[in-house]
């Protein structure tokens, strides 16, 4: 068989491969969070999950992790889908090709085009290669998602296409519910929050035990001041569920009025997932929260435990900006040379770090030039720089935008004009969020 007839079948499977997936964020923390998908998730999702991690895997040049991960994914999709293994194995078979023919290894290439046609031709495809079939529709929409919230549109039409084939399907509708959702958290579209709560809420109760979706009714409540409710479902959810991200989800729901409770909840999650380094940060959070009502007599130990935290992320994710940032506004209390020396090293992986690692790392060192040592004009310099990163996070940028405001009135309270105008003008050039 030739290369070019063999990359032309290639190019029609159904795979990760060909879905034009592009992870916005780092490759690393994105497998961190689908593993943890894998492992812990509701047993229909597994198979997907575990086929897209072997895709991230090869994403880096890990192939043999790769093909690990595919057996894997086959040995689950049999236990999670008996009758129906042959539609859901479709996207594996598909990975396994791409990732055989990257080893150059094409016979193992045209065994799974083989099982791939002999499928396709079982479920009477006009296509040898590829079907469109609702299955393989429902495991894109949740690649997708795993890929991050700001492909909730794409992941609404795949949702949408796999229920048109089976409008029944509890999984679709359950994924249709949280891409809808998706959608809404990253445009704040009137008519995608009303959908999606009333999707949320139809699933919650055809399906009381499906706490994936019931933390996000959790989060539309609460982000629409019905904070009651939201406790409410946020403690359901800490109670009953053993998936290590709903726990996390819901002890951020709870951190606000039930501090001690999101506290419990985050050991909970950490007794199930030690290797997650997101949830001993998010520890970290909650003691760092404890903190700002402590007492004197409190605020050491307290302290102790927030920084031992924070060090425990690290030592899972040393690459974690985040988790060192938290560290050198701790240590800038008591220590601030520790404090500093975070902030000079972080400064020199500034060309690598994300674009949202970027501008965090310019708003803490601003904060601590200006907060600590007095220093507005470098601040203002940190600010600027941050402010102007292209394909961060909007969180981030209207921080930084406040500082410069906040930092323009300290420049007129010090009749330094031209260092106000010069913080203003930065604000006027660019007043919107730089995509």
């Amino acid at each position: 068989m030739g290369l070019k007839p063999l990359w032309d079948k290639l190019r029609t499977l159904q795979s990760h491969f060909n879905w034009c997936l592009e992870p916005k964020d780092d490759v690393r923390d994105i497998l961190n969070m689908v593993a943890l998908k894998a492992e812990h998730s509701a047993s229909h999702n597994r198979g997907v999950y575990l086929a897209l991690q072997a895709y991230l895997q090869q994403v880096q040049g890990n192939y043999l992790e790769a093909l690990d991960s595919l057996r894997e994914a086959e040995t689950r999709l049999k236990e999670d889908h008996p009758d129906n293994f042959s539609r859901q194995v479709l996207l594996v078979y598909g990975n396994y090709a791409w990732i055989y023919y990257r080893l150059v290894k094409y016979e193992m290439v045209d065994i799974y085009l083989f099982e791939i046609s002999d499928i396709c031709q079982s479920l009477s495809s006009p296509e040898p290669y590829s079907v469109e079939i609702p299955e393989i529709h429902a495991q894109k929409g949740w690649s997708l998602l795993a890929l991050g919230f700001q492909n909730g549109e794409e992941a609404t039409e795949c949702f949408q296409t796999a229920l048109r084939g089976d409008e029944s399907n509890p999984d679709f509708q359950a994924g249709l519910a949280i891409s809808v959702f998706a959608s809404w958290t990253h445009t704040s579209k009137l008519h995608l929050w009303e959908k999606s709560g009333r999707l949320l809420e139809e699933i919650v109760c055809r399906q009381p035990r499906n706490y994936e979706v019931k933390v996000h009714l959790a989060n539309l409540l609460e982000r629409n001041m019905d904070r009651q409710r939201s406790t409410e479902l946020a403690l359901d959810i800490a109670e009953n569920s053993l998936n290590p991200e709903d726990l996390q989800n819901a002890a951020r729901l709870c951190k606000k009025d039930l501090l001690p409770q999101a506290i419990d909840i985050l050991r909970k999650a950490i007794g199930l997932a030690p290797g997650y380094h997101l949830l001993h940060y998010d520890l970290g959070l909650c003691y760092k929260t404890q903190l700002e009502g402590a007492g004197p007599e409190e605020r050491g130990e307290i302290r102790v435990v927030a920084i031992k935290s924070f060090q425990r992320a690290l030592e899972i994710d040393p690459r974690s900006v985040f988790s060192r940032l938290e560290l050198a506004q701790l240590y800038s209390e008591e220590i601030p040379l520790y404090a500093e020396e975070i902030y000079v090293n972080l400064q020199q992986e500034l060309p690598t770090a994300s674009k949202r690692g970027q501008q965090a790392i310019y708003l803490h060192w601003g904060d601590f030039l200006l907060h600590r040592k007095g220093m507005r004009l470098e601040a203002l310099l940190l600010y600027q720089a941050g402010y102007l990163v292209a394909g961060g996070h909007v969180r981030e940028w209207q921080l930084l935008r406040e500082r410069l405001k906040e930092l323009a009135w300290k420049f007129e309270e010090h009749s330094e004009m031209d260092r106000a105008e010069a913080a203003m003008r930065i604000l006027r050039r660019n007043p919107e969020f730089p995509k």
